[in-house]
């Protein structure tokens, strides 16, 4: 899977238009039957997605300063957490722009991907998908 959507975002040039929260709320409630919550009392405006029965979490979207992710700027962006099988593919797609090792999270097996339209939205769901499989 983790191939496929190296070789389509190479194929892609430039960006799309930004993605929203609600965007991504909408592609989990109607394939998944999952809304959103918010856990975090300290971040109370980071929504979660989470695997019905376990409750593991399998996203979260942030919105975080941009040089905490290594880029320009002191600006918020949306970023969304998502969790891969295999940590080499985690290096291999954080190689790519509009990816990222996972903010805030210690494993490594979480990316962050930038919600700004650098990264396809067909591409986020694929890794919504991806990390919704990991349990």
């Amino acid at each position: 899977m983790g191939r496929l959507i190296i070789e389509s975002k190479a194929a892609c040039k430039g960006k799309e238009a930004m993605i929203g929260r609600d965007e991504i709320f909408q592609y989990v409630r109607k394939k998944y039957n999952v809304a959103e919550d918010y856990p975090l009392p300290t971040a109370p405006t980071f929504p979660v997605m989470r695997h019905q029965d376990t409750r593991k979490w399998f996203a979260i979207i942030m919105d975080v300063p941009k040089d905490k992710l290594g880029l320009t700027g002191q600006q918020r962006v949306d970023v969304i957490n998502v969790k891969l099988s295999d940590p080499l593919l985690v290096d291999l797609v954080t190689r790519q722009d509009g990816y990222f090792k996972g903010y805030h999270f210690n494993r490594g097996n979480w990316i962050s991907i930038l919600l700004d339209g650098t990264v396809p939205f067909e591409d986020i769901c694929r890794w919504i998908d991806e990390s919704l499989q990991m349990d």
